[in-house]
């Protein structure tokens, strides 16, 4: 099914670097896109802020949607207690319940390739989808649960829910870590293909169901992961690759 391109859809965590060039590349395509996040969303008038523990903010946000791409979530390793539980745990329910009741009929799921942590570091290569999980620790692990989340809400509620195993699309600071590690190199997610990759999950018609992909740039010199379902299901394809995007304005 298609989604109707005057019917808005939702970006959480729509400030930060994902955020902000998701909602920038479904803006030039002519996409309406409302925004969630702690603080306002540069380039975007409708928005809503708030933050994850807020169930009340999200329903307002999610009300007559026809999609939610799910990026706002502690983006690593925190204190558990404090940060992780009620962001990445509590958050993803309260994100998918506001979806489900404010009848938006698609769902977009910003996961890891931390999921498979140890089998990108150590092979084989290129990691599938259907290869075993080895998660690095509690933000891969509620990954893996927001996942598992998304499988049961479209078997129960007919809802067409993709989560995606992203690479490495480095917040401010990170790029000298990518600079110095070749493997990470191969993981890197320019904005630019971010903004190409999320465009293609609104305007590909897809049916209900549950699927799952992997999207980064072009690898270096190793493909780490599989990119295939994701040219098959949603017709793309990554143009960059490092350190190419790197700045570009979100």
């Amino acid at each position: 099914m298609h989604l109707p391109r005057e019917i808005p859809v939702l970006i959480t965590g729509s400030a930060g670097r994902l955020g902000r060039a998701v909602g920038a590349a479904l803006t030039a395509a002519g996409w309406r896109v409302r925004g969630f996040d702690r603080v306002p969303t540069p380039g975007l008038a409708d928005f809503t802020v708030g933050d994850l523990t807020d169930f009340a903010a999200l329903q307002r946000a999610a009300s007559g949607v026809s999609a939610v791409i799910h990026f706002a979530a502690i983006p690593d390793d925190d204190d558990f207690l404090m940060q992780m539980l009620p962001n990445n745990l509590l958050g993803v329910h309260h994100v998918f319940e506001a979806a489900r009741l404010g009848g938006a009929p698609r769902m977009i799921l910003a996961s890891t390739g931390q999921v498979n942590w140890w089998q990108q570091l150590e092979g084989p290569w290129p990691v599938r989808v259907e290869d075993p999980i080895t998660p690095r620790h509690w933000y891969a692990a509620a990954k893996v649960f927001m996942e598992a989340a998304g499988r049961g809400y479209a078997r129960s509620h007919g809802l067409t829910v993709l989560a995606v195993r992203l690479g490495w699309c480095p917040r401010a600071g990170q790029e000298p870590e990518i600079a110095a590690s070749g493997h990470a190199q191969n993981l890197y997610l320019s904005p630019g293909d971010a903004g190409r990759f999320f465009l293609r999950t609104v305007e590909a018609s897809l049916e209900p169901g549950f699927e799952l992909v992997f999207a980064s740039s072009r690898p270096l010199n190793k493909a780490i992961f599989d990119l295939e379902p994701a040219k098959r299901l949603l017709d793309w394809e990554p143009r960059e690759q490092w350190p190419q995007g790197l700045a570009t304005p979100p």
